[in-house]
């Protein structure tokens, strides 16, 4: 099998996901999508007629997002009308998996020159968007599935973490996060957004909240107790009751809050993937390579707790243990994801989001597998590391995982 290569990585800085207050917020996300795709071909000088295909994530395919957003975004960006364009939905996990499908189409032989990545704006109105399940009763009777807050909320409460310890882990994540930004970790990738006219929208990271301290994140009210109790029409259950529907004994103690979830933003992220033969025809120069990818789900009730089991997989298909990963992401949705997953695997958390993560920076839920990439290729490359394992939660209680090797 061939190998599949990263040959760059870009994405926008993260504006606040607010209509009127977020830096991004009055953009189209086809021009935040056009805006990284162009960057990677004006970094790389690629002829984009050569480019397979562009896939794309977007979780949230309505309005201004739906439509193929890959494809319009590259025909925005002036790329060669023969590059064609696909967008996929993974939830938060489609960042990941349309990287994944990038390396896979690479790897079979069947292509040469992909680019993958994802957009959202968590800043656009989501009309029309319907709870988890899609208000389908058949389903929500075998599998119910709630909101994702109420859901951290109620694993944090059967495994017994502590709000405490969800409130250190977000302060030690804004902290990290002013480390990397001060010392410019993030500069390689990151690409500022134009607006049409020309002037500057954004070139640096709208949401973090550098002075953070577990003492500030204390005084934070819990963000869930109400969405828990809300139903959707008169016939639905609340979102509670869907979680006990399966857990019926469980006293949810509601422990996430602004500053322990990831934040609302806007943003998009694109990474360049060739072939070994490509590349050497083309004078690119490869950065990664992919090891192994994987897919996993679990229990869709409780929804985040995919990624223990992902890691397991990909590290199975790689024949390699977390011992022989120099960088680890894992994408904190909710501080008890990272949380949990670092308790159950045991690991090293000086490898963990080292330059802090969603909680600080923001989770841009179909561009963030992709940015999340990206931030451990460069990072890897700063430490002189050699492999990254990189995985995260997703709607439907499952998670993509893939590990890279810097070369």
């Amino acid at each position: 099998m061939a190998d599949a290569f990263i040959i760059d990585s870009v994405r926008t800085p993260r504006g606040v996901g607010k209509q009127g207050k977020g830096a991004l917020a009055h953009l189209h996300p086809q021009h935040l999508g056009r805006t990284v795709l162009e960057a990677l071909r004006d970094r790389n000088d690629f002829d984009t007629a050569d480019v397979d295909d562009v896939i794309w994530g977007t979780s949230s395919q309505v309005m201004e997002q739906s439509g193929d957003l890959g494809r319009m975004a590259a025909l925005d960006a002036g790329y060669d009308i023969t590059a064609s364009g696909a967008t996929l939905d993974r939830f938060c996990g489609s960042g990941i998996t349309s990287n994944n499908y990038a390396a896979h189409a690479v790897m079979a032989g069947m292509e040469d020159l992909v680019v993958a990545g994802g957009t959202e704006m968590m800043s656009l109105p989501k009309k029309g968007m319907l709870p988890m399940g899609a208000n389908n009763p058949h389903l929500q009777e075998i599998h119910p599935q709630s909101h994702q807050g109420v859901c951290a909320d109620a694993i944090a409460t059967l495994e017994g973490i502590p709000r405490s310890a969800l409130d250190e882990l977000a302060a030690e994540s804004q902290a990290r996060a002013e480390v990397a930004i001060k010392e410019g970790r993030f500069d390689k990738s990151l690409i500022p957004v134009l607006n049409l006219d020309g002037s500057l929208a954004l070139d640096h990271e709208e949401f973090p909240r550098p002075g953070t301290t577990a003492e500030s994140l204390a005084s934070l009210a819990p963000s869930f107790p109400q969405v828990a109790d809300h139903r959707f029409d008169d016939d639905s259950k609340t979102f509670r009751e869907l979680i006990n529907q399966k857990y019926p004994d469980l006293d949810i103690e509601h422990v996430h809050h602004a500053g322990n979830s990831s934040g609302v933003v806007d943003g998009a992220a694109a990474i360049l993937w060739a072939s070994g033969d490509y590349a050497r025809a083309n004078g690119l120069t490869p950065r990664a390579r992919v090891v192994a990818t994987a897919n996993m789900g679990d229990d869709p009730t409780l929804m985040l707790n995919a990624p223990v089991p992902a890691a397991r997989k990909v590290l199975d298909k790689a024949g390699m243990t977390l011992d022989d990963m120099d960088l680890i992401e894992i994408n904190e949705a909710f501080a008890v994801v990272s949380e949990k997953f670092q308790r159950d695997l045991d690991v090293d958390r000086d490898k963990v989001n080292v330059n802090g993560g969603a909680m600080a920076l923001g989770h841009p839920i179909g561009a963030t597998g992709t940015i999340l990439i990206g931030t451990v290729l460069d990072e890897l490359e700063r430490r002189d590391g050699q492999f990254g394992l990189i995985t995260m939660c997703a709607g439907g209680g499952m998670a993509p995982a893939i590990i890279i090797e810097r070369v």
